[in-house]
């Protein structure tokens, strides 16, 4: 684990840019009934029932100490879109880059 947050304390190197790399899954939900707006003394009331629309994965990337973030939304999870998101941080928002160290699921990958 200090190997880990050693990582976070290393000081910015422009050639070698620390990148996260962080997914999570969303359920997309629909409203089926108007909210009734708050009025004063009174919260906004909302419907528990929902409609469900299906769900969208998102990739968050960062480089904290370069001051950028970037969310790619996908249709789903698979190995083949993980692939795709490490070939755009690399080949695209970093190419300039000779390398790069990518911190994914609490390890730390050089690339």
């Amino acid at each position: 684990m200090e190997d880990v947050l050693a990582v976070y304390t290393r000081p910015r190197d422009p050639d070698r840019p620390l990148v996260c790399l962080d997914e999570t899954s969303k359920q997309l939900i629909a409203e089926t009934r108007v909210p009734i707006p708050m009025k004063p003394g009174r919260p906004a009331r909302c419907d528990y029932e929902y409609e469900r629309n299906g769900t969208a994965n998102l990739f968050m990337m960062f480089a904290p100490l370069e001051g950028w973030r970037h969310i790619k939304v996908t249709d789903r999870h698979t190995a083949i879109d993980y692939a795709h998101v490490l070939k755009e941080l690399a080949d695209i928002h970093f190419a300039k880059s000779p390398s790069q160290d990518f911190f994914m699921d609490y390890r730390v990958f050089a690339a």
